[in-house]
């Protein structure tokens, strides 16, 4: 295979096997980037109803924050992996920091529901880009091997750590300054990694450029785009309700047609070789329920104790501290734990250990007594799910080549934007389904940690194991 400047080429030499100074800062500015997109996710939760009363949304319609931005986020980012792929994955991390920094000021500055919806739908578009390429330029800056998994290590630990950062920080700007600084904080962000990017981050592209699969990627792009907003449906007015049935069953006869589309596409946009793989398709199921059963576990928790202790948000927001610590540990020792066993097995013991920790909490009482509890078992399941999607990460994207690094990285960010969409709306409807809050709540931590054992038992059923090089 032969690539331009960034990607590697078989030359002979070896790869490095130690991070020298100009990786170190590649890493920094790829991480830097990428919690900041973590953050986006959380930082508006807490300050949603101050928002409505800001800039006169109605109640039915402030959901639309963060629906259009999981709509764009999720539903584009398959076809930019694809395009980072075909056109430069830089040129297009650039491109959509930019886009990033300035619909975030563009949110700061709204006086409109329209505008800010604008500019919420554009913060998800910069997401759906960024996301996969810098993904992408990660795992063809550090070659196969602990080098990448150190790597993925750090960017899962600081993926999963902006979240709850998100739900902390969205609150204290909330609480000391404006809802507004929960859009202005990225712009001095992405204008020092729009500053220091180009010169230390190389091109990385296919010297010869294929063409674009159009029908995949139309099919693909709307099939998300209708299961996304059918999940959204269903988290508002129910599972049972015709509209979400509608959109889900549309979503999926377009992801249908999206798989027969690539099976005869000349250039496809995944070819089907691909998601054939044992790696790529069980690793990506394993990312997937370890972003939805972590994320919608925090929404969980996050009610229990706004709606049964009466926290206020930012003490629930500052409770997830803990959880916050876990990942980064998790993400840290995941590489290490990776190298002493397999990635296989990482999955299963990270798993078990989040089960476990969730399971625990159906003990959790209607007094601020439990508050131990919730800490000790958001603090453990936070390292275990952390162990589960670093060990994803280097699952889905082991073994394929450089220049289908995009396409990969563009799957398991699609995965993740999926999971963390899907999580909220089915745990939401499974503790209203119960009239008292706590009952639920217990509920739908039951139904979490089934999903995490049905995700241990497909890892081991279906993944075979493979030892590190």
């Amino acid at each position: 295979m032969s690539v331009v400047e960034g990607a590697r080429v078989d030359t002979g030499t070896e790869d490095p096997v130690r991070l020298d100074g100009r990786l170190k800062l590649v890493l920094v500015v790829l991480l830097v980037a990428q919690f900041m997109l973590a953050v986006d996710f959380s930082i508006l939760n807490v300050a949603l109803p101050v928002i409505g009363d800001g800039l006169g949304f109605s109640l039915s319609n402030l959901q639309w924050i963060a629906t259009s931005f999981a709509l764009c986020a999720a539903g584009f980012t398959l076809l930019f992996g694809r395009v980072a792929d075909l056109f430069g994955r830089r040129r297009l991390f650039l491109v959509g920091l930019a886009v990033l920094g300035l619909s975030s000021l563009a949110g700061g500055l709204a006086t409109s529901p329209e505008m800010l919806i604008a500019a919420r739908v554009f913060q998800g578009l910069a997401t759906a880009a960024v996301t996969p390429a810098g993904l992408s330029l990660l795992t063809t800056s550090f070659p196969e091997g602990p080098l990448r998994q150190k790597a993925l290590g750090l960017n899962g630990a600081l993926m999963s750590a902006g979240f709850t950062t998100g739900a902390i920080l969205g609150g204290v700007l909330t609480d000391l300054l404006s809802w507004r600084w929960a859009f202005f904080i990225n712009v001095p962000v992405a204008l020092a990694v729009l500053f220091i990017a180009p010169t230390v981050i190389k091109e990385s592209r296919p010297q010869s450029r294929p063409k674009l699969d159009v029908p995949g990627a139309t099919a693909v792009t709307l099939g998300l785009l209708a299961l996304i907003y059918g999940l959204t449906q269903a988290g508002e007015h129910g599972w049972g309700s015709g509209s979400a049935l509608g959109w889900l069953a549309a979503g999926v006869v377009l992801l249908v047609a999206f798989y027969a589309i690539e099976a005869k596409s000349s250039a496809p946009l995944v070819p089907v070789s691909v998601l054939k793989k044992k790696t790529v398709a069980w690793g990506n199921i394993a990312g997937l329920i370890a972003f939805l059963t972590e994320t919608s576990l925090v929404f969980l928790m996050t009610l229990y104790l706004q709606e049964v202790l009466d926290f206020s948000p930012l003490t629930a927001g500052l409770s997830f501290g803990v959880l916050g610590v876990g990942t980064v540990i998790g993400g840290s020792i995941a590489p290490r734990v990776i190298g002493a066993t397999s990635t296989r097995a990482t999955l299963v013991i990270g798993g078990v250990l989040q089960a476990v920790a969730t399971l625990s909490l159906v003990a959790l009482g209607e007094t601020s007594a439990s508050m131990w509890l919730l800490l000790v078992a958001t603090f453990a399941g936070g390292i275990g799910n952390m162990l589960v999607i670093v060990g994803f990460m280097v699952t889905a994207t082991t073994g394929l080549p450089d220049h289908e690094q995009g396409m990969a990285t563009g799957l398991a960010t699609m995965t993740q934007q999926v999971g963390i969409t899907m999580g909220t709306p089915i745990m939401s409807a499974v503790a209203a389904a119960n009239a008292d809050i706590h009952a639920g709540i217990t509920t739908a931590v039951i139904v979490n940690t089934a999903i995490v054992v049905a995700g241990i038992l497909t890892t081991v059923l279906f993944l075979r194991a493979k030892q590190p090089s």
